[in-house]
């Protein structure tokens, strides 16, 4: 079985590539590209049943790179594996996963054993695997009393991103009604609504948000450019 493993950090490449050595035998092809642009490249021209993507890299993260790698191989097994339980993360990824395909979702802080359970249940078994720590941010997401509806999750982006509550409305197909109800629910989920009028609420939220791991830094630098289009064609439709 061909693999690639996406990884830009050097030291973590080779403790994969040993792990992966030690413990899938079935591994017959190992290729290692360092960032997420070269990993879209290689997953496409080289045909590879299993892939491990790093999450946080430079030029383009993991859950782009594995929205377009699914996009034309969907039966691709993927494993994503991390320093970081974000649920800005995992939400990115069970956005995208096509169905019935096979995912996990791993720390860089799990054991050598568990990582090796890991890599074969997902790479060889076809399972969904996701680390316990990622798992109660997966809980919590799927609560209504405190998970973001995909809806509200998308004004939460677009509040990072500066928009104003008409440009969502437009970016979304929402009414401004509908816009100003979902960024009620979400001041009252991230618990900004009884703190009083020392602080700005939109503000407060994207705060509450980043400090939660709603948010992270390369979800919104996805964000902005996927917004990037949609603004000069506004802009365009006005001149």
């Amino acid at each position: 079985m061909k693999l690639l493993i996406v990884e830009d950090d050097q030291f973590h490449a080779n403790f994969m590539l040993e792990t992966v050595g030690d413990t899938l035998p079935e591994v017959s092809e190992i290729t290692h590209v360092a960032d997420g642009n070269k990993g879209e490249e290689e997953a496409m021209s080289g045909e590879y049943p299993a892939v491990i993507l790093d999450l946080q890299m430079p030029g383009r993260n993991g859950v782009e790179a594995a929205r377009t790698i699914w996009a034309h191989r969907p039966d691709t097994r993927i494993l994503f594996w991390s320093n970081y339980a974000d649920e800005a993360y995992l939400r990115g990824i069970t956005t995208i996963v096509p169905e019935n395909s096979a995912y996990g979702y791993v720390l860089k802080t799990t054991s050598i054993n568990r990582l090796g359970l890991a890599l074969r249940a997902v790479l060889i078994e076809g399972q969904i695997i996701v680390d316990r720590e990622v798992n109660s941010f997966q809980k919590r997401a799927a609560t209504p009393r405190t998970g973001l509806t995909e809806s509200e999750f998308e004004v939460l982006v677009d509040l990072a991103l500066g928009l104003t509550d008409k440009l969502i409305a437009d970016r979304r197909a929402m009414s401004l009604r509908s816009v100003q109800n979902r960024l009620l629910s979400l001041y009252q989920k991230l618990e900004v609504e009884d703190e009083g009028a020392a602080y700005n609420k939109r503000t407060r939220a994207v705060n509450r948000a980043l400090l939660n791991r709603m948010l992270n830094v390369e979800t919104l630098i996805a964000a902005e450019r996927e917004l990037a289009p949609w603004i000069a064609k506004q802009m365009s439709r006005r001149s």
